[in-house]
């Protein structure tokens, strides 16, 4: 089953780390089969929502995103971020 790992950006401290985060993350993700499916700030929020930078990728698993987010490549995008940001990831099964 399908998992979306989704990435929600609660504040950014330091757009150059971040910038360099994403160049070493993106391949990391796709190499692990992640599929970026909606990347960017929100056209619209409602209720508690905020307008924060939100980034949803899909997986082929909960096992998969999992394997992704643990790997050395994107241990080493995590690195590079630092304290650069300050984020919400969550990875949540898709429905069947």
């Amino acid at each position: 089953m399908s998992a979306y790992w989704i990435n929600v950006f609660l504040e950014v401290r330091d757009p150059a780390k971040v910038a360099a985060y994403a160049e070493l993350a993106t391949p990391a993700i796709a190499e692990a089969g992640g599929r970026f499916l909606a990347r960017g700030v929100p056209e619209a929020v409602f209720e508690q929502g905020r307008e924060t930078r939100t980034v949803i990728i899909e997986f082929s698993s909960v096992g998969a995103a999992r394997a992704c987010y643990e790997s050395p490549l994107y241990q080493k995008a995590l690195a590079a971020l630092d304290d650069g940001a300050v984020r919400d990831i969550r990875i949540v099964p898709g429905v069947g």
